[in-house]
């Protein structure tokens, strides 16, 4: 089939990559989905049906994003000639992969929490509170 100075293992580097990746960015965001719906209930006020739909969108985001990097970051120009360089080629572009889908899961975390808060400043807020008596205002 191949030779061994032709890259041997690159078929086996490729494939064992994106079973990895691709496991990994489906754990990662059936874990997401199922733990942003409490999150995105609270931004949305208890709708339902918006939280649902926003953290189904958010998730076809997610792995469009993430399997197109996968794949987009699949070709190689090293040479695979032998077992060593197979792992520690997949680890560098697993580890890679992990590292983006930190960051992402971490952009994330930062775009609903600013849901959250501009949600709650639109709430109707408590009367402001009455200042003690006999207070006549800032010190002098």
């Amino acid at each position: 089939m191949f030779k061994k100075e032709d890259g041997m293992y690159i078929l086996h580097t490729y494939l064992l990559y994106l079973t990895i990746s691709i496991a990994i960015t489906v754990w990662v965001a059936r874990t997401l989905h199922a733990n942003g719906k409490t999150f995105l209930l609270d931004a949305f006020h208890g709708n339902r049906e918006l939280a649902g739909s926003v953290n189904h969108l958010l998730v076809v985001g997610f792995y469009l994003l993430n399997l197109g990097w996968i794949i987009f970051t699949l070709r190689t120009y090293n040479d695979v000639t032998n077992g060593r360089a197979l792992v520690e080629l997949v680890s560098d572009k697993v580890g890679f992969v992990l590292i983006v889908l930190g960051i992402m899961h971490f952009l994330n975390i930062l775009i609903f929490s600013r849901m959250r808060r501009r949600a709650l400043d639109r709430l109707p807020s408590a009367p402001p509170p009455v200042p003690p008596a006999g207070h006549w205002g800032p010190a002098r």
